[in-house]
């Protein structure tokens, strides 16, 4: 029965955190490998409380279909959050909610993407979105990763040489290597866009998770008529309600709903209503800051512990946000072969060949933060670190 199933399926890879995950099931085993926000942090009796006021109240009425666009409160909600705090002029009819910002990827490569097409990806890219984009194209395009963002010439040739449909990105905190696009590297980006027929796909998961320095200018308000704004309550709220949403240009949006009706006609009503709720009754910035002072704090552990424990030739990025920090290890050490070595002492992370489109046996690795605390964190690097001295010999 194999040449029963689709050809576009040949091009997509399997998630390869879920397969670690699988592996690092293990109580004894300290694992930087999720990339899951940490459950300590969730609002779960305020969630509880939020979602007895909506069946008590208005129970026929959420558990009844709902508009694809999603519940229009929610929508002006996220409208207004982001001309409070990115000085952005969307209104809840350039909102659309989707499962996750998963769905919303699936749903922007549907409409885009034919599979000779071309999209340009950071490299290394978020794994997710190489995975969600290669049902519909096997043509990926990379632009180096640098400290202050995209590679401006790899960018440049890649645009003139490929016409790419699309370019994503995720200039705040990146996943995974937790890098911010400068503020002068963004408006270098949006210029040369400007010259060019390509959106740009701003994913911004982690935007609010920021512990350190200053807020940086969204592409939407760069380049809003070219950029595709996605965000998510996964990191801010909690991830089981599969909720996230795009904000688009109104042509690029009347298509997404098209698109998503043939997908499953709308998001989750009774999860939005409860998320609706929770944020008019409840403070989102102050839960916001809590999470962000624990992600702080164990970013700085394990920073320090990264500075007392590994090799000095081993690099690694310092992000000032999100869930994420990127480790470049000596040009002969694999990520592959160091992984296997590190279960081995009970500690897990994700090598990095799975953020690359087409690199094999590379030498760096992401190591997330957010669900381990301090001691943990101590003692994880620490096994790292006497396993990656063992290869470094």
């Amino acid at each position: 029965m194999e040449n029963i199933y689709a050809n576009r399926m040949k091009n997509v890879p399997r998630s390869f955190i879920r397969e670690i995950l699988k592996v690092v099931d293990d109580p004894e085993i300290i694992s930087f490998a999720g990339g899951l926000p940490n459950p300590d942090l969730f609002p779960v009796d305020e969630i509880k409380n939020a979602a007895v006021y909506q069946f008590d109240n208005h129970g026929k009425e959420i558990l009844q279909y709902s508009s694809t666009e999603g519940y229009p409160p929610l929508r002006e909600f996220i409208a207004n959050r982001y001309m409070e705090k990115k000085d952005l002029n969307i209104t809840q009819d350039d909102v659309l909610i989707t499962h996750g910002s998963q769905q919303a990827l699936d749903l922007l490569g549907k409409l885009f993407l034919n599979e000779d097409d071309f999209i340009a990806i950071e490299e290394p890219g978020y794994l997710g979105a190489i995975q969600a984009l290669s049902v519909y194209t096997k043509n990926f395009k990379t632009v180096k990763l640098c400290q202050e963002g995209l590679d401006l010439e790899e960018l440049e040739d890649v645009l003139e040489e490929f016409s790419p449909k699309l370019l994503y990105t995720v200039p705040n905190f990146q996943n995974p290597s937790g890098i911010t696009y400068t503020n002068k590297n963004r408006e270098k980006i949006a210029d040369l866009l400007k010259r060019h027929n390509i959106y740009l796909i701003e994913d911004d998961p982690y935007g609010e998770l920021r512990f350190e320095g200053e807020d940086s200018v969204s592409f939407k308000k760069l380049i809003p008529e070219q950029t595709i704004l996605l965000g998510s309550f996964s990191k801010i709220v909690a991830p089981g309600f599969r909720l996230g949403w795009v904000v688009a240009p109104k042509d690029v949006l009347e298509n997404l709903v098209t698109a998503k009706q043939g997908a499953d006609l709308h998001s989750n009503y009774v999860g939005q209503r409860i998320i609706y709720q929770f944020v008019k009754e409840n403070d989102l910035d102050k839960h916001i800051m809590n999470i962000k002072m624990r992600y702080g704090s164990q970013k700085n552990a394990m920073i320090d512990s990264i500075k007392k424990y590994f090799p000095k030739d081993v690099e690694y990025t310092n992000p000032q946000g999100g869930m994420f920090l990127w480790v470049t290890l000596p040009n002969n050490i694999s990520a592959l072969e160091l992984i296997d070595k590190a279960i081995e002492k009970k500690v897990a992370f994700v090598p990095g060949d799975p953020f690359y489109i087409d690199k094999k046996n590379v030498n760096t690795l992401r190591l997330n933060y957010s669900c381990a605390n301090e001691e943990s964190i101590e003692e994880g690097i620490k096994r790292l670190a006497s396993t990656i001295q063992e290869l470094v010999i």
